[in-house]
């Protein structure tokens, strides 16, 4: 009787893989939706792409509705395995569905490769490209790219959660922590539901401010609506090959690095700001080294521009350095037409911004400025230590102590963030590429800040790099975005074992 009861229990699955596709159907369905807007922008301008939209719109739809009714799980329990393995599958099914129309443009369409990765980079708000040249694209697919940046910027789970909250009672917190990016999760309201859905109307009040605010200078509706997409997620994808440029408006400018700022900001100081608890906003220690880095920055800056001898109006050691500045720690990518030329010194000011980013909580890609706190506070007590072994120290973050086992989890976190730079970028050599391009290309995707270097060009395309490379960067965009542990767990044995 206890042998047969064994041999049952063994079994059991581990995962249940019939509730995770049912979810993913459901998703899907909700991508569909989504897929209207290109579709519609298409039939509005007249252009053939339409026909690419609206098959991925019956197969994204077909697909979804015949996982979600089709499939009928024993069980609607979600543990921690089902939360990370879904949280990380519904990226790359969005990414494989949203890639469709890449490749059945009717003009110049994508391999397979390349529309894997510039759907992947749209989801994950890297705003890497593998296209040299946007312009033979279609109105609506310029918008859907702006609008995957979008849809990923907040979330995909997070979306699902707020709209879905038969997922608050299974699994709604292992996978609210899965995705938001961030050290340690605070729920604004008492169900999960609640608190997605405050974060969502949230990011949507301000991308509609930002529409409008960009209506009033010199856009149109067209390119204002994709790029209140692309700003507000920190995602950077462009409407046209010269991108902001294009206007050579400093109220633009501005607009944009207000914006960008907000954007690297925790959605959940933004949500005690709306609420006017401002005094948790300036206590919050992450949110005042946001801007000491930035004030740091920019001074760094201004005295290069002018040691340089570059410094062409007062525009040129005011807005445009700060716009750049905010533009790499948000890590949304943009770039002035000028910025190549401000030497090497301010290009290492940028790598630093790029790989710890803003603050978690927010849209920005990078390590997080929250990790580099907890980094530097922990390295100070270890000196502290050397001269008093004795003393008992602790890293204390906004008044709280932290845990020795988060700041242990820290410390995991930027070594593992630099040893798949590493691997990344070696790998990416063994394929031929340039090793300047090897590293960098790596870097930038895992910071999701999406720009090029070495051949590339500066901002240049990753169409440089072999399909093999493309999957393997496209893997280490989710993985940044995810912020590493929701991904690697999944690859690890332990994670299949009961």
């Amino acid at each position: 009787m206890n042998h047969a009861l064994r041999n049952i229990r063994v079994h059991i699955p581990v995962i249940n893989f019939a509730l995770l596709l049912r979810v993913i159907g459901l998703l899907l369905m909700i991508e569909s939706v989504f897929l209207l807007l290109p579709l519609v922008t298409c039939l509005y301008y007249h252009e053939a792409d339409w026909k690419a939209f609206l098959i991925t719109f019956g197969a994204t739809l077909g697909s979804g509705a015949a996982m979600s009714f089709g499939i009928h799980p024993r069980s609607s329990s979600m543990g921690k395995r089902e939360g990370f393995l879904l949280t990380g599958l519904v990226w790359v099914f969005f990414s494989l569905f949203g890639m469709l129309p890449f490749m059945l443009a009717s003009e110049a369409p994508l391999s397979v490769s390349d529309a894997f990765f510039e759907s992947m980079s749209g989801f994950t708000t890297t705003g890497a490209t593998i296209m040299t040249s946007i312009a033979h694209l279609s109105h609506g697919a310029i918008v859907w790219r702006s609008l995957m940046q979008w849809i990923g910027g907040m979330g995909i789970i997070l979306f699902t959660l707020a709209v879905i909250p038969m997922l608050n009672h299974s699994g709604g917190m292992q996978m609210f922590n899965a995705e938001v990016t961030g050290i340690t999760h605070d729920k604004l309201r008492p169900r999960i539901s609640q608190t997605a859905k405050s974060l969502w109307l949230i990011y949507i009040t301000l991308t509609v401010v930002l529409y409008v605010l960009l209506l009033v200078g010199p856009m149109g509706k067209f390119d204002a609506l994709c790029y209140a997409f692309s700003i507000m997620s920190t995602g950077g994808f462009a409407t046209s090959d010269a991108g902001l440029n294009l206007w050579n408006s400093d109220y633009i400018e501005a607009v944009t690095t207000v914006f960008m700022f907000i954007g690297g900001v925790s959605f959940t100081l933004i949500y005690r700001a709306v609420h006017r608890d401002f005094r948790a906003v300036w206590n919050n220690d992450v949110f005042r080294t946001y801007l000491a880095i930035i004030g740091v920055c920019y001074a760094a800056f201004v005295v290069n521009i002018l040691s340089r001898g570059q410094m062409t109006s007062i525009k040129s050691v005011t807005l445009d350095p700060l716009f750049q500045i905010v533009s790499m720690i948000s890590s949304t990518g943009f770039e002035l037409a000028d910025f190549g030329q401000w030497g090497t010194f301010s290009l290492s000011i940028v790598f630093f911004l790029m790989f710890f980013g803003a603050c978690a909580g927010s849209t920005s890609g990078g390590a997080k400025i929250d990790r580099l706190i907890y980094m530097l506070k922990n390295c100070r007590n270890e000196i502290d230590r050397c001269v008093h072994p004795n003393n008992i120290l602790t890293v204390r973050v906004n008044g709280r102590v932290i845990p020795h086992e988060t700041v242990s989890k820290v410390i995991a976190f930027l070594c593992l963030y630099m040893l798949i730079i590493v691997v990344g970028g070696m790998v990416l050599t063994a394929m031929g590429l340039p090793l300047i391009d090897s590293f960098f290309g790596t870097f930038t995707c895992i910071s999701n800040t999406g720009l090029g270097a070495g051949v590339t060009g500066y901002g240049g395309t990753f169409a440089i790099v072999p399909d093999p490379g493309k999957w393997l960067l496209a893997l280490i965009m989710l993985t940044g975005r995810l912020e590493l542990f929701t991904i690697l767990i999944i690859f690890t044995p332990s994670f299949w074992k009961k």
